[in-house]
């Protein structure tokens, strides 16, 4: 309702002490107050033609507190101070309220309510606050920001806690550019002051890593970051510290504390240095080693044994390592050719910290690693992650071999996961995807035998 009460001469004097600053603010819940002039602020010159004392008996009145709040709203929204506010289920407080502001009492109903056209007429005739509402709901509650403005400053504040991210590697940009654009900072830090120091502490370690030889992820952290805890399970740090790894190796998703360990692992961060193993077939360097090369029997070796009493492996700078990703193909070649059989290396999946650190050494002895895995994006993906770390090629493992082998395979299971790239032969993720089924080494183990008879000592 607009009504047009008889104006009251301004009876100037100080400003009233008691005007209740929050007045409205609990029904604003998008409202910000901050310390800065705001769009919606008159001159400060003008500010001390309000009349503080009866602007807080008028406006300021608890029963007119929804009314203040609505008004702060549209105002940080950018909205004109117009139109009509409703209140549903007002008490007899609010009512009585409303009247002393409007002069005369609303119409009677459900619902209370007021043109906000009419109140800033009020306030600009009455000579309480010559500027009109907006200028009034200042002072009742401090600065108001318009809500674009406030967005606008986060999102400069956002891009900056982002920026240590522009230093990584160009290996790492994709994942530093969806890590920009995915919420798992702004989810773990809640504020861009606090995403700060949490992006320039991960993208620090990250560029640190992988590490070789491998070492225990306290001593690390401890190296590289504020202390040995830094990287302790469940911190935002070590969560998002682990997604970039991840990337860098190529380690698969998974869920679980073993998961974890391993996927720390593959960056050669370890929990411990015997949980990591690599499984082997006739190496050669240590006694024991020696003795079941000639026994012509698998061994297992962990991490401990590869870097406290590193082997000085018996392997000809003209030898060939083959490496495969499944133990069936390597205890067939056991059973095959038993201690004639050529040195072999399993990584049983993902290669483990213990098998980066073997095959590394071997390689820095010169020795070649032909390698093969599974056809299909899993195995991809293993034997990209494998190539980060060191260098190999491929054994029957190209576009040609998985067309082959695809042509023979009766009834073979489908492709499923997301498509991976093949660096060393493009075509072959090409042919995966045309042929759409996997290929696992158990069904190319005969061929696989056929390349290491013809080596057999």
């Amino acid at each position: 309702m607009d009504v047009n009460p008889a104006a009251t001469p301004p009876a100037r004097g100080g400003r009233h002490p008691g005007i209740p600053a929050a007045a409205g603010r609990e029904t604003a819940a998008d409202d910000t107050v901050v310390n800065a002039v705001p769009t919606a602020r008159p001159p400060a010159g003008e500010q001390a033609d309000i009349d503080a004392e009866r602007l807080g008996r008028l406006l300021g009145d608890p029963g007119l507190a929804w009314l203040v709040g609505r008004a702060r709203q549209r105002m940080v929204r950018g909205r004109p101070l117009t139109g009509s506010v409703t209140l549903s289920d007002p008490d007899a407080s609010q009512r009585r309220a409303a009247e002393r502001l409007l002069g005369r009492a609303p119409r009677t109903g459900g619902s209370l309510s007021v043109r906000l056209d009419t109140v800033d007429a009020v306030l600009r005739r009455s000579g309480v606050s010559p500027d009109g509402l907006a200028a009034a709901v200042v002072a009742l509650t401090g600065p108001v920001t318009l809500r674009a403005e406030r967005r606008d400053r986060e999102e400069r504040a956002w891009e900056e806690a982002y920026a240590p991210l522009g230093t990584l590697d160009a290996e790492l940009a994709p994942w530093a550019e969806r890590m920009r654009g995915d919420g798992l900072v702004r989810r773990l830090a809640r504020t861009p002051e606090a995403a700060g120091p949490l992006v320039e502490a991960a993208v620090r370690a990250l560029r640190a890593l992988p590490v070789s030889p491998p070492t225990s992820r306290a001593t690390f952290a401890a190296r590289n970051l504020s202390g040995a805890h830094a990287l302790d399970e469940g911190t935002p740090l070590a969560t998002l510290v682990l997604s970039g790894l991840r990337f860098l190796t190529g380690f698969p998703d998974g869920a679980g504390a073993q998961w974890r360990r391993e996927a720390w692992a593959s960056a050669g961060l370890l929990m411990d240095d015997l949980s990591s193993t690599v499984l082997t077939l006739n190496l050669r360097g240590t006694p024991p080693l020696d003795w079941m090369a000639d026994a012509g029997e698998p061994t297992v070796l962990t991490l401990r044994s590869l870097t406290r009493h590193p082997p000085a492996l018996a392997v000809p700078t003209t030898e060939i390592v083959h490496v495969c990703e499944n133990p069936a193909v390597l205890s067939a070649a056991a059973d095959a050719f038993g201690s004639a059989c050529p040195p072999l290396v399993c990584l049983q999946g993902q290669p483990s910290a213990a098998a980066l650190t073997l095959l590394r050494g071997l390689f820095a002895q010169g020795a070649g690693l032909l390698y093969h895995g599974d056809f299909d994006w899993g195995g991809v993906r293993i034997a990209v992650a494998l190539g980060r770390s060191v260098p190999w090629q491929p054994w029957r493992y190209t576009a040609a071999h998985y067309r082959a082998a695809a042509a023979r395979a009766a009834e073979a299971p489908d492709l499923t996961g997301p498509p991976a790239v093949t660096p060393w032969d493009p075509a072959l993720a090409v042919a995966l995807a045309e042929c759409g089924v996997r290929v696992e080494e158990e069904a190319v183990l005969d061929d696989l035998l056929a390349d290491l008879g013809p080596r057999a000592r």
